[in-house]
Order: structure tokens, then sequence, then C-alpha cells
């Protein structure tokens, strides 16, 4: 598994694609953050990283299905995926290993970004006057709603050969799974199980766990979703097989 590991990071980093995936992302950040007047950080009242919680998820919705969208679609339509399940290899260590290593790409991206904490924290009027636990909490909501994108970026990436649909499909599941509950829990009609809608959904976990206080059910909810989409996939490439 961990050799199929280093493969896809070495894969994702000897091609232009992948710098440019997390150049962008920074770069995007970045401008939003410091540069573009209506959402800079300098102009807030307080030092605060709230704004950089709210649009990462955003823009993870695009990253994401990038870093994914190749994993097992070239695999498959090169006919790779045949010899690769020749290998001493279970089918579940293919997908853990895979699955690992854009995960681990997605936290490889947003370590840089732990600059943004450091300015914040020394920019304060007071210095150090920010919230570490919502910081904190919210870095780890950010590191569970990748591994949940990742999960969904694989299973996209395993039912079809073509990395642009893959990548179109991952970027609608997520987008349904991230908002779509949230606003269907606003309809007045489904006023009754809008608690349930909107739990069904990955905002309210994630946004739950970037208040600081790590529930047991986010955590839950989260592995659940992740574990769900990792059997599709398991599932799906089970059929290739047959």
């Amino acid at each position: 598994m961990w050799n199929i590991f280093f493969k896809e990071i070495n894969t994702f980093f000897s091609s232009l694609i992948g710098y440019l995936s997390i150049g962008i992302f920074l770069l995007v950040c970045s401008l939003l953050l410091w540069v573009f007047p209506d959402t800079s950080i300098i102009d807030y009242d307080e030092a605060s990283l709230a704004y950089f919680f709210n649009i990462v998820p955003w823009i993870f919705l695009f990253l994401v299905p990038a870093i994914c969208m190749r994993l097992f679609a070239e695999e498959i339509k090169s006919g790779t995926f045949e010899l690769l399940a020749t290998r001493p290899l279970s089918l579940w260590q293919i997908i853990g290993g895979k699955y690992l290593a854009a995960w681990a790409l997605i936290v490889l991206a947003l370590l840089p970004t732990l600059i943004y904490y450091y300015s914040v924290y020394q920019l304060g009027m007071e210095k150090g006057n920010i919230d570490t636990g919502a910081t904190n909490g919210s870095y780890l909501g950010l590191v569970l709603l990748g591994g949940t994108f990742a999960a969904i970026g694989l299973f996209a990436s395993s039912i079809s050969t073509n990395q642009i649909v893959a990548f179109l499909l991952a970027v609608f599941l997520c987008f349904v799974g991230y908002q779509a509950f949230d606003a269907l829990s606003q309809i007045p009609s489904l006023e009754k199980i809008a608690y349930f809608l909107q739990n069904l959904g990955i905002y309210a976990h994630y946004e739950s766990i970037s208040r600081g206080v790590v529930d047991s059910r986010d955590l839950i909810y989260f592995g659940s979703v992740i574990f769900f989409f990792l059997f599709l996939t398991f599932r799906r490439l089970r059929l290739l097989q047959i």
C-alpha cells in the first residue's frame, strides 16, 4: 500500500499540474485574505481567520477533485489497473494507498497557510489576540473536510475513464454533500425535518468543529462518509475485476 502511496505522491509532483494546483490554491487564498479590499484581514476589526475558514471549503470543491480526478480514471483508461490488480495487494490496499496519497496532498497544501495564523497572531492590536482554540478546530475541520472530499473524488474517478468527467462529477457530489442539505433545510415546507437535513450535510459538522469544540458525533460523521465512499469505490472496482 505504501508503494502506491509514494508512487502517487511522486506522480503528482512530476508534472506541472501538481505544482499548479497547489500554487493556485495558495495564490487565491492569499489574494482574498491580504489584497482584495472587501475580504482583506487587515480591514477586519478583530484578529480572526474566520473568513479564511469560510472560503477554503469552496476552493476545496475544485482543488480536491483536481487532485483526485486521475487516480483511477487514468489507470482504467490506459489498462494499467488490470496490471495493478495482479500485484500482491488487496483491492482495499490499492484504494487505501491512493486515498491516503490524495489526503496527504491536501494536508500539504494547507501547511503553508499556517503563516496566515502567525501573521494574524503578530498583527493583532494585542499580540497573540486570536482565538487559538477555534483556529485549531477549524484546521482540524479542513483536514477532515479534505479527507471527505478526497473519498468522494476517488469514487468519481473510479466510475469514469475520462478525467474531466471525473472532475466535474466530483465537484457536483462535493457541492451536494457540503451545501445542498443545508439549503434544503431552509425551505419552509421542510421545517419539521430541517435539523435532520442539516445534520445529513457536511457543512453543519464542519461548522461545529470550527467552533473549537471537537464532538465525537462530528468525527463519527466524517469517518462514516469517508468509509461510505471508499466502500462505493471498492464495489465499483470489484465489478471491473469480474
